[in-house]
């Protein structure tokens, strides 16, 4: 494990909570830091490492464990919802910030810390061909089933995958990038890459919330296991049926024990769907993922 890399991402983590709680930058600043990184350092990380591959069909594995991991929770949270009779809104908050984790905002720093920068390429397929393209498609379903929406058409879902600026840096990556460019272009992309995890954990501790929903304990607990224990542990053996071996696997399980994403619980709050389970899920599940992913970390390096 790099820890510099892992101490970074507490000080900047615990720099967030405190300017939140001095109030000493404006009250969307958070929201400005996650466009930056939207718009500029995930795009540049995406043309960094994705020219990197080498076309595998072991890739298609990473790809499809995002997949079979959604269904899986459907299956998990449908059981969980009639055992414990969750309401309507606590059952399509959990299908979303369970089936969608945080693959690149917080997953890209926490594989190049806990894996190092060989296993982002892997990283990058988990997340832009799964993770993403199941928010456009399956978030919209559950938003449009549970929040009221009308049921999202192929023409949104691509709209929407279009206006998605790492898309178009995966597309360039995959086509026109070399995998040695200039130096000049090189560098610059790898410093825009590197500003990915400061700018990522300071946001996040920005708008970090963690206020305990007491009515909502049983959803947030069930949540919480099932995304950061159960998931990846389904991805261990998914990994080892599609033949991943080395960096390929541990990128794979790491990614797939990534908490909540944050754009997940920022929709379901926008829809009115249980909110505050929602916030919580997020803001709990980062913090015991500082736990739960160098475990997952040292499991991987250990079976390796």
């Amino acid at each position: 494990m790099a820890f510099d890399a892992f101490a970074l991402i507490l000080t900047m983590l615990g720099i967030g909570m405190l300017f939140a709680r001095l109030r000493v930058l404006p009250d969307n600043a958070g929201e400005v830091l996650n466009r930056i990184v939207l718009l500029v350092c995930l795009p540049a990380a995406v043309l960094t490492y994705v020219p990197r591959l080498h076309m595998d069909a072991s890739l298609l594995g990473i790809a499809a464990t995002p997949w079979l991991l959604a269904a899986a929770t459907v299956g998990l949270v449908t059981l969980a919802s009639r055992c414990l009779h969750f309401r309507r809104d606590e059952h399509a908050v959990l299908l979303l910030c369970v089936a969608l984790g945080n693959s690149s905002f917080i997953g890209y720093p926490m594989v190049h810390a806990l894996l190092g920068e060989h296993a982002l390429p892997y990283a990058v397929v988990y997340d832009q061909f799964g993770i993403f393209v199941l928010l456009s498609t399956f978030g919209l379903y559950v938003l449009a089933r549970y929040g009221g929406d009308a049921p999202p058409t192929l023409r949104t879902v691509l709209m929407r995958m279009l206006r998605f600026p790492p898309l178009w840096a995966l597309l360039l990556g995959l086509t026109v990038m070399p995998a040695e460019p200039p130096t000049w272009i090189a560098g610059g992309l790898q410093r825009l890459a590197d500003a990915l995890l400061p700018l990522v954990m300071l946001a996040v501790g920005l708008t970090i919330q963690l206020k305990l929903p007491r009515d909502e304990v049983k959803p947030l607990a069930v949540g919480l296991v099932l995304r950061l224990i159960v998931l990846p542990a389904l991805a261990l053996p998914l990994s080892l049926a599609f033949g991943l071996q080395g960096a390929m696997l541990q990128a794979n399980v790491l990614e797939s024990a990534m908490p909540s994403m944050i754009t997940a619980a920022a929709l379901a709050i926008s829809h009115q769907l249980a909110p505050r389970l929602a916030a919580a899920l997020v803001g709990y599940g980062i913090l015991l993922s500082l736990v739960t992913l160098p475990a997952w970390a040292w499991v991987l390096q250990r079976w390796g």
